[in-house]
């Protein structure tokens, strides 16, 4: 198995090869530049040596009678003070009267083959090989009274006294140098453990995974999530918080722009939560009344360097509380049929142990005789269970309430529409129940009987539902199943609790199946609910406005 480093391994080798890799480029640079300006300054150096010696008083005659002894007195005093590798006096045919270095080879030839400049009167600087190796050197002519080139003066510097002085300069810049990589060893490992520190220790794999991951997450979640700098500048939006706020800009776009600039808030949203978590708060974003939760950002313990911010919409909570209202009261339902049932059975048992026979007849037959016709009516007529038990509880529930819970002969129902669950379908009829029993408790005393029909002898599912109670103005039914929106008195507790939720419920259901809803007047007072849900999809999205609109 390949073996991988640790990213802070990794991050220190890179910073030291390349830390290494610009060291060395630096070190060719400063070769290259110190050779350069090395042989630049010892050739002009050269150069003023052999001018100022061609013209040195005495050395035109004694070259002129070639007096070589008197050459070498003269010349040998400036040879000891200059650190030219040597010096060489010549004549016009180029023949050697003096060497510093090679007393030998006088009246031999000069060896380079660059002196037809110097016979013509020009000082020159050129790198040749002479007598006693490779040599960077300047030659100037000397002149006799009458102007003419009569002799020629040669200083060099050998190249490898050049490459000595260059050895010994970089040896002093690597030392320099050393000490600067082990500056910038330390200074690497000292990045890359504190990058890896800020890190959280992680791999830079693992940290592209936790952002894809919780770029993922937060577009799967239902909850809308947002999140600021200190600054107040938007750094997280998701989907579902910009469809929650009908905000149009795509992530991108809103990134880095002020929160005020984004949302329409209140004034002093983030200060006025003060530090800390804060849940279930309610505020208003956009014109839309949410509840929010607020997590800080800390980078430091006890210093918030952000917010992050999660909302729902504070309709979907009343939402589930009416679903859960609705589920409720199915349990309450159960519960007064098991008392009445227990109570029945609690007066039986007396009458058979006091031995009243006739007496416990008479009363099984009067107790059961409106009971066991709704139970046979319900359980030939429909073949959910589901709906049996609802339809029982809910007679059960409007006869506690002194009112009678009427089925239709006609009522038959012996397959389940596929386009709406039986959670739902059960929620439908439950909740048009419940509000034709709450307006008939409304309406003055004696109370009429609440009247339900459903059937699906055609290809829809039809339910009604009649009340004689209290009525919808008609001003209202355009209205009726928008969220919120209740017939029920101001003041009443039912109403309070429910918030207009359950015929908004019912709204939606009967949408999502394609169906529709119409309401009418059921002379000579109350209300009449009918329902239709296909069997089969169809174009039928939308029509429950449309009912409201002809009802």
């Amino acid at each position: 198995m390949k073996r991988r480093f640790p990213f802070q391994v990794k991050l220190f080798l890179a910073l030291v090869l390349f830390s290494c890799l610009l060291l060395t480029l630096l070190g060719v640079i400063l070769f290259h530049f110190i050779d350069r300006q090395l042989h630049h300054d010892l050739g002009q150096r050269a150069r003023v040596q052999a001018s100022e010696i061609a013209l040195m008083p005495g050395l035109a005659d004694k070259v002129a009678h070639r007096d070589l002894a008197g050459i070498a007195q003269l010349i040998q005093p400036l040879r000891a003070q200059s650190d030219a590798s040597y010096i060489v006096i010549g004549d016009t045919h180029e023949q050697h009267l003096y060497h510093s270095e090679s007393p030998e080879r006088l009246n031999l030839p000069m060896i380079g083959g660059d002196n037809a400049e110097v016979l013509q009167g020009k000082t020159i600087i050129s790198v040749r090989k002479g007598g006693i190796g490779v040599s960077l050197r300047s030659k100037a002519p000397i002149f006799n009274a009458q102007h003419q080139v009569i002799g020629i003066v040669s200083v060099g510097y050998l190249t490898s006294y050049i490459a000595n002085i260059n050895a010994r300069l970089l040896w002093q810049a690597a030392l320099y140098g050393l000490a600067l990589l082990l500056l910038l060893f330390l200074f690497s490992w000292l990045f890359s453990r504190n990058l890896k520190k800020q890190m959280f220790r992680l791999e830079p794999k693992d940290i592209a995974l936790l952002v894809l991951q919780q770029k993922a997450l937060l577009e799967a979640m239902y909850e809308g999530v947002f999140a600021v700098n200190e600054e107040r500048q938007l750094i997280l939006i998701n989907r579902a918080a910009r469809e929650l706020l009908s905000i149009q800009q795509d992530e991108k776009t809103l990134l880095g722009k002020p929160l005020a600039d984004v949302l329409h808030v209140p004034p002093g949203f983030i200060e006025q939560t003060g530090k800390g978590n804060r849940h279930d708060q309610i505020a208003v974003l956009n014109q839309r009344q949410v509840i929010v939760n607020r997590v800080p950002i800390e980078l430091e313990p006890g210093r918030e360097n952000g917010w992050v911010f999660s909302f729902r919409d504070k309709n979907d909570i009343n939402t589930l509380s009416s679903q859960l209202s609705q589920v409720t009261r199915y349990a309450d339902n159960l519960r007064m049929m098991r008392h009445e049932q227990l109570n029945w059975t609690a007066t039986l048992v007396g009458l058979l142990q006091m031995q009243h026979y006739d007496e416990a007849i008479r009363y099984i037959q009067a107790q059961s005789e409106g009971a066991q016709q709704a139970l046979d009516f319900v359980s030939t007529r429909f073949t959910s269970p589901a709906l049996c038990g609802l339809l029982l509880g809910k007679y059960v529930s409007a006869r506690e309430k002194g009112i009678e819970l009427r089925f239709d002969p006609a009522c038959q129902m012996t397959r389940q529409p596929p386009l709406i669950s039986e959670t739902a379908l059960m929620s439908v009829i439950g909740n048009l129940v419940d509000n034709a029993v709450d307006a008939t408790l409304k309406a003055p005393p004696p109370c009429a009987p609440v009247e339900l029909y459903i059937s699906d002898r055609n290809q829809e599912l039809l339910i009604e539902v009649a009340d004689r109670g209290c009525g919808v103005d008609d001003a209202m039914k355009a209205h009726l199943f928008e969220q919120g929106v209740t017939s029920k008195p101001v003041g009443d507790s039912l109403a309070s609790a429910e918030h207009g939720i359950g015929l908004y419920l019912v709204a939606g259901y009967v949408e999502q199946a394609g169906g529709s809803i119409e309401i009418s007047d059921n002379a000579p007072q109350g209300t009449l609910f009918s329902v239709f849900i296909p069997y089969h999809a169809s174009n039928t999205t939308g029509l429950t406005h449309d009912a409201f609109q002809t009802a």
